[in-house]
């Protein structure tokens, strides 16, 4: 299959992913859910598969980790394995770790190459409270380096637990991109994607961006009709090779993101490199 594109950013919302974290992982899935106005739906991996197949895209799949200050069980890292594994036409995987886990965390990323996953991903601070520049984290950023894998960080705005009470305990303060500049200068040789546009600090991961050859943005997360004004002028002029498509689906339907980003005054060529030819240098699939 000659593929037209590849969606960066994905998450599972397989009902047999979930059962294996129990009600209160539910809750806030509803929650995330009522936020984007939508019901919560079973999507089976093989559902999912059969939408890339047909739009002879591929995705890359993922989950989190926030165990430490939610209790939440993830899902476990071999379920994405697996699917990836059945569907390694449509299919890539990274991995969650929970950075509070320390050597645990480190030994699961060592795991993830074996597992055949390409990265660690989603890392989301405003729900694992963490700064990615505090140095105690250091020896996980530095164990992904040395594996090869990417890390894709949450930035920006949090739709998890907006309009609960308190947030649903998320806290947006660890998501700003600034904290990610120490991360790409210290670990020069590791890949970081900085999903979603990053409001209110857009410009932030922008200049990021710009100075750090290893820092990457996602696309992902937002309607594109809403995307901020600079980053299509930054992507036009500035930065097209380090811009990724991703649609965050299904809480972002990707038919809904592909509508909407096909309207937006990105130049054709610019377009082209959003939607393939970044990711394919990116994730070493060619030159």
């Amino acid at each position: 299959m000659d593929i037209v594109g590849i969606d960066i950013h994905i998450h599972v919302h397989d009902a047999r992913a979930r059962a294996l974290q129990g009600p209160e992982a539910l809750a806030k899935q509803e929650a995330m859910a009522k936020y984007f106005k939508r019901e919560l739906k079973d999507i089976p991996i093989e559902v999912q598969a059969d939408q890339y197949r047909e739009h002879k895209m591929m995705a890359v799949l993922m989950n989190g980790n926030d165990e430490s200050i939610t209790g939440i069980t993830p899902v476990p890292n071999d379920f994405i394995a697996d699917a990836v594994k059945k569907h390694p036409d449509v299919f890539m995987g990274m991995g969650a770790i929970d950075p509070w886990q320390g050597e645990k965390a480190r030994r699961e990323i060592r795991r993830m190459k074996d597992l055949g996953l390409i990265g660690i991903g989603e890392l989301n601070p405003a729900r694992q409270h963490f700064y990615p520049n505090d140095t105690r984290f250091y020896p996980l950023w530095e164990e992904a380096q040395e594996q090869g894998l990417i890390i894709l960080f949450h930035s920006g705005y949090a739709a998890a637990g907006s309009g609960r009470k308190g947030g649903g305990g998320v806290k947006l303060k660890y998501c700003q991109p600034m904290h990610l500049d120490d991360v790409a200068a210290d670990f020069p040789d590791l890949k970081i994607i900085s999903a979603h546009p990053s409001w209110p600090w857009t410009s932030e991961s922008l200049a990021i961006a710009r100075h750090k050859p290893n820092f990457y943005i996602d696309l992902s997360g937002w309607a594109p009709k809403y995307f901020p004004e600079e980053v299509i002028q930054q992507v036009n002029s500035m930065i097209p090779d380090k811009a990724l498509f991703g649609s965050d689906a299904p809480s972002l339907s990707l038919d809904r993101w592909l509508a909407d980003f096909e309207q937006l005054p990105f130049k054709p060529e610019v377009k082209q490199k959003i939607m393939l030819d970044n990711a394919m240098k990116l994730l070493g699939l060619s030159t």
